[in-house]
């Protein structure tokens, strides 16, 4: 079995738990660790634990896949499941905004959960986005100290 089919599979058996938000970042070429995360959200213990067993038994049962390991405490609300080439993180909201793994490898292209090929154009223009957003909360935060240093220059002039 091919390891990106392994990730869609994770995918949606994650999606079969009513994971929400589940994306697959292609990470080949940029991780010397995993070839592929999968990356989805749980918005509650239970959820995360019927989610993680989701992903396990099922690759186990139907495709004879067992995971390296698996870690992560419910109380800190991030799961990992890993197989070969794959990390599946299953994450509450809080950490998942906190954590940001999609912006943290955002050089990785997003994959889709489906069988068919990603579009570059989306890509392209989602990473544009991006760095236009980057680029306004670094000038938000630059904003004060300049506006710090021109009151300097002119109390001294």
């Amino acid at each position: 079995m091919e390891t990106i089919e392994i990730a869609r599979l994770c995918a949606q058996y994650a999606e079969d738990k009513k994971a929400e938000d589940i994306i697959l970042l292609d990470l080949r070429g940029l991780s010397p660790v995993t070839d592929f995360f999968v990356i989805c959200t749980a918005t509650s213990n239970p959820q995360m634990r019927a989610v993680r067993d989701e992903i396990v038994e099922q690759m186990r049962d139907q495709h004879d896949q067992k995971p390296l390991f698996h870690e992560g405490a419910y109380e800190s609300q991030w799961l990992i499941v890993n197989y070969p080439n794959v990390m599946v993180h299953i994450l509450s909201p809080e950490k998942r905004e906190y954590y940001s793994l999609e912006e943290l490898w955002g050089d990785a292209p997003r994959l889709p959960l489906g069988t068919e090929e990603p579009a570059p154009k989306k890509r392209a223009a989602k990473t544009t986005a991006k760095k236009a957003t980057v680029k306004r909360a670094a000038a938000k935060k630059a904003a004060p100290a300049k506006k710090a240093a021109k009151k300097a220059a002119r109390k001294k002039a």
